[in-house]
């Protein structure tokens, strides 16, 4: 984008031209001509010099840019400034030659193209400043639009690759229950099945949504809660407190199951030592996931599913992002619910 190529340049021609005279009025600079000059000769000859100047810049612009030098634009404008010091000394010249004899102007040849070439390069150089800062500016939002745009696809990519990630171990853990069910309830491992399928029903529907509601997520939850049941038994205890009202809000997919899952990853569950998970939400818009602390001698290699999976995914999705509270011999974790309009 050039200023020389506006839309309205003939407007802004007449507007420079205007000025000019004003100024050279003002100042006073048309008694450095020997001998005076007619106001309706100044205006006429600084309007064809004006647009001279414009035209021959325009006329530079679709040369100059139309392969950019070394592939680097503001080369291309000190190249365009130069060239036109070369046309602006030309159409000085020339109108020397000719306004000179057609307005009467008296003097020496010499002093007069002196006059028109300092008034010419002072109009061309304002006209190359404004162009200059009209690029720049136009290059800095570029840049910035360009960043958003780089920005944009980087976290749609690390919000992709978070949100398909899938803990192996679940899986595996979960056809060692079901072999073992087979030959001691088929009853059970049949409904195991089903909740199974549930489970993976919804990994499955979900997994190219950034946002579910917490309906769904709760639904689901349901079914994951019941696989953890029958593989722990009464050592795991999960209480769900959480209340109707806000099941109309948005929580990001699986991270109820992930924090629940995380809990059961790092701490111990026995008869002994029996771990209690409860869920609830807050006045703050939360949904409060807690869990007594009670760390296995040997933790398993961590595979970056759990915690930070969640607080990656709500630095994309929210303005405010999980709030995390390891104190008291409880670990808490609050997980903000999120309005569509948000989103």
């Amino acid at each position: 984008m050039s200023i020389f190529q506006a839309k309205y340049r003939y407007i802004y021609i007449f507007i420079l031209s205007l000025y000019s005279y004003l100024n050279i009025k003002f100042t006073e600079s048309d008694s450095l001509f020997e001998g005076k000059v007619a106001d309706f000769n100044l205006v006429i000859a600084i309007l064809i010099f004006v647009s001279l100047i414009w035209e021959g810049n325009r006329l530079l612009v679709r040369f100059i840019y139309k392969e950019e030098l070394n592939g680097k634009k503001h080369r291309s404008l000190i190249f365009h400034f130069l060239v036109s010091i070369v046309w602006v000394v030309f159409i000085s010249f020339l109108g020397d030659l000719i306004l000179g004899p057609l307005f009467s102007l008296e003097g020496s040849f010499v002093n007069t193209l002196k006059l028109m070439i300092g008034f010419t390069f002072r109009i061309n150089l304002f006209l190359h400043c404004i162009n200059a800062i009209v690029y720049y500016r136009k290059q800095g939002h570029d840049y910035q639009i360009e960043a958003e745009r780089f920005k944009k696809q980087s976290a749609e990519a690390q919000f992709d690759a978070l949100r398909k990630q899938v803990n192996p171990h679940f899986l595996f853990n979960s056809f060692n229950v079901l072999s073992s069910l087979i030959y001691q309830d088929q009853e059970i491992a049949s409904k195991f099945v089903d909740q199974l399928s549930k489970v993976y029903r919804y990994l499955l529907k979900n997994q190219d949504n950034k946002l579910v509601k917490l309906e769904e997520e709760l639904n689901f939850l349901e079914a994951y809660i019941y696989l953890m049941k029958i593989r722990f038994r009464d050592n795991l205890i999960i209480e769900n407190s959480i209340t109707p009202e806000s099941r109309s809000q948005y929580i990001a997919p699986s991270a109820l199951q992930l924090l629940i899952e995380n809990a059961i990853k790092h701490n111990e569950v026995s008869r002994k030592s029996p771990l209690a998970i409860r869920l609830y939400n807050n006045q703050l818009g939360h949904i409060v996931i807690e869990n007594n602390i009670q760390l296995k001698e040997q933790q398993e290699e961590s595979s970056n599913v759990g915690l930070n999976n969640i607080v990656n995914r709500y630095s994309f999705l929210s303005k405010e992002n999980p709030v995390i509270v390891n104190s008291n011999g409880k670990f808490t974790v609050k997980i903000p619910l999120i309005n569509v309009e948000e989103s």
